[in-house]
This record gives C-alpha cells, sequence and structure tokens, in this order.
C-alpha cells in the first residue's frame, strides 16, 4: 500500500464513561504540535500537569526523548513486543517500520491504548470476538514471531497486544470470573468478565517467569505494596502470570500517566532516584499516604532484588474527583538490573542498596511511618521461600533468588 503519513490527529479523554475532546496533534516541518480544545481549557482537567499544563495556544515538548511527542501521549504507544509487531504489521503491507511517524502510531493505537486518552483517525484494526483463546497456542505464536518465523499471526498478536509495554509478550483480554475463559479484550466487556493483562516468556526469561511474578506478586501484598488482583494461569504446558487491568473499572477507561511520561525521563537511561519519585508524588498528589505506597514499592523493589525499577514501572492515576494517586505496583519480579544496579537509585547508591539507604529515604521525607512500613516488607521479603512453594516455583529459581536475597 502507498504511504501517507498522518498530519493531523484529534485526542480525546474518555475517563470514567465520558468522553472530552481535549485538543489536536500535528506534524508540520519535521517538529509534533499540540494545541488545547477551547472547550478543554475550561474543564479543568490536568492531564499532564507538570510538561503540559492546560494553558491556550500551540504547545511543542521540551525534549526530543519521545520523538517530538509530550510525554502523556508517548505513554499511549507501545514499546517492545508491541512496537515489534507493529513494525512487522506494516512491513507486509509494503510499508517501512523507519517511515513511521509518532503520529501514525498513535492512530493505529486509536481508541485501544492504556488509558484513557485514544486518537482520531484511527488506522487500527477492527474489534475482535469473543470465542475462547488458548494462551498456549497464542504463547507458541508469540516466540516464533520473535524467532522470525511465523508472519501470518502478526496482526491478530497485534490486535491482541492493546498497546502495552515491555519486552515481554502479552496480551490484553477479558477474563471470567471464575479465571476458566479467556476472551479477546478488543470489544465491549462482557457479563461476567473483567480486563486483564497476561504474559508469556520471551526466550531470555526461565521457564517458570511465570510462576515467579505471581510469587512476587503474593510477596509484595503480603509486605503491604498496593497491586491490583493477580493470577496464574496454569495450561498442560505452562503457567502464565495475569494482572487485573488498573486502567478499567468495568468497562470505564481511568486516565493513566507513567513517571516517565510525567517528567519526560529516559526509561533506556536510569539515572534518576527514588528521592525523586517521592518529591514528584507529593508535589501532585499532596497526599502523605500516596507518598508511604511509594516508600513500600521502593523498600520492597530493594530488598526483593527487582532492579529493572526503572521509571516507565511507575505511574500515576487521575480519580473521578479529578485527584491524582499513586497506581497499584506491576511488573514486580526477579531481576539484575542494568549492569547488575537497581536502575532507580536510592539515596545515591545504585550498586548495593540495602535498608541503610532506605531508612535514610524515608527520613529524607518525613515519612513517620517508615520504620514500620520497611519492617514490614522485610519480613515479608524473609518469607520468599513459602511464597515461591504457593506459586510452584522450581527449586533452582527459588535458591537463586533466596541467595540474592540474603544478601541485601
Amino acid at each position: 500500500m502507498a504511504y501517507k503519513p498522518t498530519e493531523l490527529l484529534t485526542v480525546y479523554l474518555g475517563a470514567r464513561s465520558q468522553r472530552r475532546k481535549v485538543g489536536r496533534l500535528a506534524f508540520k516541518d519535521r517538529q509534533i504540535l499540540f494545541e488545547y480544545d477551547a472547550s478543554f481549557l475550561n474543564s479543568g482537567i490536568e492531564i499532564s500537569p507538570i510538561k503540559l499544563p492546560l494553558r491556550p495556544g500551540v504547545s511543542i515538548a521540551d525534549t526530543a526523548i519521545f520523538d517530538g511527542l509530550f510525554g502523556v501521549f508517548n505513554d499511549s504507544l507501545p514499546d517492545g513486543w508491541g512496537r515489534l509487531l507493529l513494525d512487522r504489521a506494516v512491513e507486509k503491507h509494503g510499508v517501512q517500520r523507519g517511515q513511521l511517524s509518532p503520529l501514525d502510531r498513535l492512530a493505529y493505537v486509536g481508541r485501544h491504548g492504556m488509558g484513557a486518552l485514544s486518537y482520531e483517525p484511527e488506522l487500527g484494526q477492527q474489534n475482535g470476538d469473543d470465542s475462547m483463546l488458548s494462551l498456549d497456542t497464542l504463547a507458541e505464536e508469540s516466540a516464533a514471531v520473535l524467532a522470525g518465523e511465523n508472519e501470518e499471526v502478526i496482526e491478530e498478536l497485534l490486535r491482541l497486544n492493546g498497546s502495552s509495554s515491555g519486552a515481554r509478550p502479552k496480551i490484553v483480554a477479558q477474563v471470567s470470573a471464575d479465571k476458566k475463559r479467556i476472551i479477546h479484550g478488543r470489544q465491549e466487556l462482557q457479563p461476567g468478565y473483567t480486563h486483564w493483562m497476561i504474559k508469556f516468556p520471551s526466550s531470555q526469561d526461565a521457564r517458570d517467569a511465570g510462576a515467579i511474578e505471581y510469587g512476587y506478586s503474593l510477596m509484595a501484598k503480603a509486605a503491604g505494596v498496593e497491586m491490583p488482583e493477580t493470577h496464574l494461569f496454569r495450561t498442560r504446558k505452562n503457567k502464565y502470570f495475569g494482572t487485573k487491568r488498573f486502567d478499567r473499572d468495568g468497562d470505564a477507561r481511568i486516565h493513566m500517566h507513567s513517571l516517565a511520561g510525567l517528567i519526560h525521563a529516559d526509561h533506556r537511561t536510569p539515572t534518576l532516584d527514588y528521592d525523586m519519585v517521592l518529591r514528584v508524588t507529593q508535589a501532585l498528589t499532596r497526599n502523605i499516604q500516596e507518598a508511604e505506597k511509594v516508600y513500600a514499592l521502593a523498600c520492597f523493589n530493594v530488598l526483593a532484588h527487582n532492579r529493572d525499577d526503572h521509571v516507565k514501572n511507575f505511574s500515576f492515576l487521575l480519580n473521578a474527583g479529578n485527584e491524582w494517586i499513586f497506581a497499584p505496583a506491576y511488573d514486580l519480579t526477579f531481576s539484575y538490573g542494568p549492569g547488575g544496579e537497581q536502575s532507580m537509585l536510592v539515596m545515591g547508591e545504585g550498586r548495593n542498596p540495602s535498608a541503610t539507604q532506605l531508612q535514610a529515604l524515608g527520613k529524607q521525607h518525613g515519612l513517620k511511618n517508615a520504620p514500620e512500613i520497611l519492617a514490614g516488607v522485610s519480613a515479608a521479603v524473609a518469607n520468599w521461600l513459602r511464597h515461591a512453594e504457593q506459586a510452584g516455583v522450581s527449586q533452582r529459581s527459588t535458591k537463586e533468588i533466596a541467595d540474592n536475597i540474603q544478601q541485601q
């Protein structure tokens, strides 16, 4: 097909079942321009209060980190697995991936991105149906695509991806209350179902990666870290980790903004400190309880050896009262991090952060409950063997993780 670049997009906010026109994105003279709609300016809704506050006139992003997009719109785009699928899909139709602009990619996301923003005109594919999905089949197809094979399934996997981020293959789907039926997520929510995300292991993952992440979710909940509902989907061939989507309330969408998009930080070059995460949280939410959620997550990531705690793995939600809250934790699992270091520094320490730096972090931000939070997380992490057994983690992985946890 002949490639025609997208030059103008209208942005909508569909939060809490109310659809509002936010403004327009335009691609002109190799720059991306944005202008709020006059009616949205009067709404008082700040979709990105730090980098794109409500103001009349044309705005241009102050950084090239997101290829000229403001971070709030970049949050709608998939990366890793989702980007790979879109690139492969358009190349099947004769369009080179290098031709796609950020506006082209947003047009492919259309109404099916994470959070509550949508983009028109839409270039994406049609909705799915309510036929049952086979996790084993989808996992095998995903592995084939990663290996450069089985081009026929790319467009179906793209529809199932839902613009989610991260390198591991995954789908967004609707799951029945008993967790026995899984159907396509890109359709009106069916009675008795809720929206979920389900992950598949990549070629670099341990075979029991799903069980490990589920064990970590159990441990995090025991530690007092706020998390959505999680489940380990067990089939005859494997175990797949799933989490209920917190950017959906029934079929209503909730506006979501990553820390990376909020402050225009690149997750590929980790340079931030948990001190900054807490500063942003306190400025945005003005709520000490939200800061305590961040502190609990910081303690967990350090003590449980989750070193992939980069800026895209922290998000905020805009609630029904137009107030920002810290989003439930996600992507919690054992990891070694870049160069063996913590992606997010702790009071300047990345190589071997410990309780010492965590205590200093709590004191720095005046968190009176910090000692109790740290103690609770420590107690939960000390019970890793029990959580691993409950999740069905292999003995080899259980020992590897236990050995690293004990070094904290």
